[in-house]
């Protein structure tokens, strides 16, 4: 039996085998569900042949449902929260509802599992060792090419969900900004019949969907390969004597900073090459 505690529940994306076990027994044995679409939730119990009073808990109700799942938790039932697919909170509603649930002093659970990003990262074939998760792309192109431009000289792998209705319009818009030839991976319908990795250059991916209207069907995961980490520029070897010979007289930072402006290289470098040769 789950206690008064509230479980943040993870169910599948696309394929209802990805439920875990302990997600199934949570469901089961909860008081009550928050739902995001009780309908979409409902078709997914009916499948697992569980019976539970489902409460909507969507971007719109949240505060508001909040308090009648804090009054439940304090009568001492236990709650689930589910969202459509996925993860909750990941790109879904839930963040004020366990806001309000932690402040009124009751645990909230993760139950993880099925979580787009990760699957679509597990098998992109690009960096993830860092990485950077921005949602959804803005619905306008000019927030778009805003977006882009503020992640041009990011050196991690950088993911983002979009609509089928503004894939192409929002490739078009990355490549205007990071160039044709920028390399992406773009994964659609994970897990589902006709799960796709799209992997390439910008141009290249845009011009597959274009070609083929069907692969600018379903949910969609943009992976954008971070961009080459800046060498330091190649410092000449008079540069850093200079800096030597000022630090003489001058705190080496001083003497960076100086010498910099005379030969036009970074005061930084100059001081780590500097710290270096003495």
């Amino acid at each position: 039996m789950a206690e008064n505690k509230l479980y943040v529940v993870a169910t599948p994306i696309g394929n209802l085998a990805d439920i875990t076990q302990r997600a199934v027994e949570i469901l089961n044995s909860v008081d009550c569900i928050a739902a995001e679409d009780t309908r979409h939730t409902k078709r997914l119990l009916n499948h697992l042949t569980i019976e539970k009073p489902l409460l909507a808990a969507h971007d719109h109700n949240e505060d508001q449902v909040a308090k009648r799942i804090i009054d439940k938790l304090s009568a001492g039932e236990s709650m689930a929260l589910v969202s459509d697919a996925g993860t909750p909170l990941i790109a879904d509603p839930g963040y004020h509802v366990t806001q309000a649930v932690v402040e009124a002093g009751f645990d909230v659970v993760p139950i993880p599992g099925s979580c787009a990003i990760i699957a679509a990262l597990s098998a992109a074939a690009l960096p993830t060792d860092r990485f950077l998760f921005d949602g959804f792309l803005p619905a306008k192109s000019h927030g778009r090419q805003a977006y882009f431009q503020s992640i041009l000289e990011q050196e991690r792998t950088v993911v983002v969900y979009d609509s089928p209705h503004r894939i192409t319009a929002s490739l078009s818009d990355l490549i205007e900004v990071m160039g044709d030839d920028k390399q992406l991976v773009v994964a659609r319908e994970i897990t589902k019949t006709f799960e796709t990795f799209l992997r390439g250059s910008a141009s290249d991916i845009l011009k597959t969907m274009q070609d083929d209207a069907n692969q600018q069907k379903g949910e969609f995961v943009i992976m954008i390969r971070g961009a080459q980490a800046k060498k330091h520029q190649e410092v000449s070897q008079e540069a850093i004597d200079l800096t030597l010979l000022l630090s003489t007289e001058l705190p080496m930072k001083k003497a960076a900073a100086l010498a910099a402006t005379h030969t036009g290289y970074k005061k930084n470098q100059l001081y780590q090459l500097a710290l270096e040769a003495k």
